[in-house]
Formats: C-alpha cells, sequence, structure tokens
C-alpha cells in the first residue's frame, strides 16, 4: 500500500513485486473494505483431521504392537500395512501418501533397515571375495560380450 501511497500505479506495484495486477487489485478492495487487518496474513486451516486424537493414541499403540500380531511375516510396517490397519480398526481409508503424512505428525520416521545379511559372520565375506567373486565378474563379463555380438530385434 505503500507504494501506492507514494503514486506508483497497480500496474507498476504488480510489476515491482511480481505479482499479477489483479492480485494488486484485490488487495486494494481489501484495505479499502477493512483496513490493514484486512491484508495481514492468516493461518489457513487446511482439512479436518480424519482421526481424532484418541483414535491417534489407540493408532500408536496397534503400531508399537508390531505388524506381526497382524499376521505379517516380517517385523516392519509398510505404508499399505498401516493404511490398512487403520482402514480396519476405524474405518477411514487413507492411501500411502496420506499415510506417510500422518505418521510423520505423529512423530514416526522412515528406516531403512542396515543392508548387512545373517550371512555376514567375521571374514566369510572377504573369503568369497577371494574364492567365487573372481569366477562371477568373468561370467558377467562373457555375458556381455555375447550380448554386443547378437543382433538387436528389429535391427537385423
Amino acid at each position: 500500500m505503500r507504494l501506492l501511497g507514494q503514486g506508483w500505479s497497480q500496474a507498476e506495484v504488480a510489476r515491482k513485486l511480481k505479482v499479477t495486477p489483479a492480485a494488486v487489485s484485490q488487495w486494494v478492495k481489501a484495505h479499502r473494505e477493512g483496513g490493514a487487518d484486512a491484508l495481514r496474513a492468516r493461518p489457513h486451516p487446511g482439512a479436518k483431521p480424519r482421526l481424532d486424537d484418541r483414535q491417534l493414541q489407540r493408532l500408536e499403540t496397534l503400531l508399537e504392537k508390531g505388524p506381526r500380531t497382524r499376521g505379517a511375516a516380517t517385523d516392519r510396517w509398510t505404508l499399505r500395512r498401516v493404511a490398512e490397519l487403520i482402514e480396519d480398526r476405524f474405518g477411514v481409508a487413507y492411501d500411502p501418501s496420506g499415510v506417510w503424512h500422518l505418521l510423520h505428525r505423529m512423530g514416526w520416521r522412515f528406516r531403512r533397515p542396515r543392508g548387512r545379511g545373517r550371512e555376514d559372520q567375521g571374514n566369510a565375506r572377504a573369503q568369497w571375495r577371494k574364492a567365487d567373486r573372481p569366477g562371477v565378474r568373468r561370467d558377467r563379463r562373457r555375458r556381455r560380450e555375447d550380448q554386443r555380438r547378437r543382433p538387436r530385434r528389429g535391427h537385423t
């Protein structure tokens, strides 16, 4: 509003602030009808939560029990499993991205499992590298060479 008060046109203000002239026009109208308070930023409430606080606490308890209590083969919660749990217990359907946002708001974080398997015992990996890996590499190279020699489909 200061720029307009200094004699700038709405189009000039729009160019300066990198907004549309229509936006400046709306600001002028809001200021005329409601004063400076009408231009203050207001929080946008967004959609109402689909689960209330009590349901979120119940969900937290169910998640802490683990997915095996629901018949899963692993101890890892997936977004799909959590979505199924929410729909079964509370009758509310979530897609995986919605579940991710919900869990994030609840303080749950994604953790990738460690990449080491049970077979990683002591120097077993080092022994495998020396004994077996060279043959695997040779076979892979041979396969690549064979693929290069063969004509691709449609290129005869």
